[in-house]
């Protein structure tokens, strides 16, 4: 399992549980070690204790005066009574004791809970504890790579999850009317297009101690929220019944971010807006003279084969100073188009599972106004492969937009699959999606230049793609999705040996 210790999540969960085993010899987590209790290990122990203190007592004392054969008007009887009566109290007063405490411990508890400036939620996980147990003991080990395969179940597990109570912070930060807005199936706040629910059933597979994850959820008044979930995970399967969650709300942070992003994108158009700018005004100031040149030489190679008597010569120099001008403009559009291509290609051993991630935390949010959702499905150890981490993000990155769009007006859920698997030589990534695909005859033309599906689309994108595959020396290609939908393929060959 170590290829899964990294969530895909943008606040991953980082702590280890380093002084307590977290699987047992068969590799399953501790919790899926124990059996199911069907109350707490705690609850109610010293109120058994004490009622079978007193019944024990009891019974003692009635074995003693029936084994004496006293009269019932004996002292022993008396004896008995009295002792019974002192234990029944004695035992009255522990009872009374620990209810106290318990009270006291669930008002503490009660204060924390509803008096806390912060969302915290009470969640029933023990249907998708079952599930998840049982995946795990049927051998299913990439519980990512599964649900990504299937995620017709992991929406189904989804349903499964109850939100039992939510703190008074919770509905005076939304303004929601009363708790019935938030109780029932986690499913109603949290959307097709979240993409962490995934990662808590993975956190749960493995063991983890605590899980953190940003996600987005829908408030009771129907808008959208961004959360920061915090949870500790349950270590034993009782407690999957009761698991705490805290949210804290980064909406407003979010949007200050984007605000500065757009800010940021705003300027960096407008620089590069004066950057042509003077690039062009160079150009021509370059261009211009050369080609004033070429023309005064032009006519007046032509003046001098057009004399009465044509002078070669002179008409021969002219035309040398045609060619060596338009050699200058020439020159000048290639130091041009030097100065505007790609820079020299970075290449290293790259992993392209976590570029295929971080591509998606690129284009998270146009990813998520479409309705989709990226499932990433990956085999064990896939080697790393020499290329330009940037530009391959940048493939990944054409790839989600383009089968986003491409399912934004269907009907359905909007699935996307990244898979990824490694062949003899190379590594094989799939960016598979559920929209309507592409007729056979426009495939052959798809990654041409200017060509495009899309209605006002410029058709470079695809291009671009199949650029930069070939400069590391893949290839790429579309084909038909299982699910009937468009299935780009690319192809990044290893390092050799």
């Amino acid at each position: 399992m170590d290829g899964m210790r990294q969530v895909f999540s943008r606040w991953p969960s980082v702590a280890q549980t380093l002084h307590q085993p977290l699987a047992g010899d068969d590799g399953l987590p501790a919790w899926m070690q124990t059996p199911p209790s069907r109350r707490s290990a705690t609850a109610g122990a010293a109120d058994l204790a004490a009622s079978g203190l007193t019944v024990g007592i009891l019974v003692v004392l009635a074995f003693l005066a029936g084994s004496t054969g006293a009269s019932l008007s004996g002292p022993l009887p008396i004896l008995c009574g009295i002792l019974a009566l002192l234990a029944a109290a004695a035992v009255t007063a522990h009872l009374k004791a620990l209810r106290r405490g318990r009270r006291s411990s669930e008002e503490a508890f009660e204060a924390i809970y509803e008096r806390s400036g912060i969302s915290i939620w009470r969640e029933d996980w023990t249907a998708v504890a079952d599930a998840v147990m049982a995946l795990r003991r049927d051998g299913i080990v990439d519980l990512e790579c599964h649900f990504a395969n299937h995620p017709d179940e992991l929406r189904a597990l989804r349903a499964k999850v109850i939100i039992t109570d939510v703190n008074a912070f919770t509905l005076e930060e939304t303004g929601a009317a009363s708790k019935d807005a938030y109780l029932g199936s986690l499913d109603r706040l949290l959307p097709d297009t979240d993409q962490t629910f995934v990662q808590w059933l993975v956190a749960f597979g493995r063991g983890d101690r605590f899980f953190r994850s940003e996600a987005h959820i829908m408030s009771a008044d129907g808008r959208e929220r961004d959360v920061l979930f915090t949870a500790t995970l349950p270590q034993e399967r009782a407690a999957f019944s009761d698991v705490i969650v805290s949210s804290l709300d980064v909406t407003a942070f979010k949007r200050a971010q984007a605000h500065l992003a757009a800010a940021d994108t705003e300027l960096a158009r407008t620089s590069r807006i004066i950057t042509v700018g003077a690039l062009s005004a160079s150009i021509a100031h370059e261009v211009n003279s050369p080609l004033a040149a070429i023309v005064a030489n032009a006519q007046a190679a032509l003046r001098w084969l057009r004399r009465p008597e044509p002078d070669t010569l002179e008409a021969s120099l002219a035309l040398d100073d045609v060619v060596a001008s338009a050699t200058r403009a020439r020159d000048v559009v290639a130091r041009t188009r030097s100065y505007l291509g790609n820079a020299p290609r970075i290449v290293a051993p790259i992993d392209l599972v976590q570029a295929a991630r971080d591509a998606n935390l690129l284009v998270e949010r146009e990813i998520r106004a479409h309705g989709a959702a990226i499932h990433l499905a990956t085999e064990e150890g896939i080697p790393p492969v020499p290329a330009d981490l940037i530009q391959i993000q940048q493939i990944f990155v054409n790839l989600l937009v383009n089968a986003a769009q491409a399912m934004a007006d269907g009907p359905g859920p909007k699935d996307i699959m990244i898979g990824i698997h490694r062949t003899a030589a190379s590594v094989e990534v799939e960016v598979a999606d559920t929209g309507p695909g592409i007729e056979p005859e426009r495939r052959a033309r798809i990654f041409e230049p200017f060509h495009s599906t899309k209605v006002g689309g410029m058709g470079m994108g695809l291009a671009i793609c199949r650029n930069l595959i070939d400069a590391h020396g893949g290839d790429i290609w579309v084909d038909v999705a299982p699910t009937g939908g468009a299935a780009f393929h690319f192809m990044l060959p290893l390092a050799h040996d």
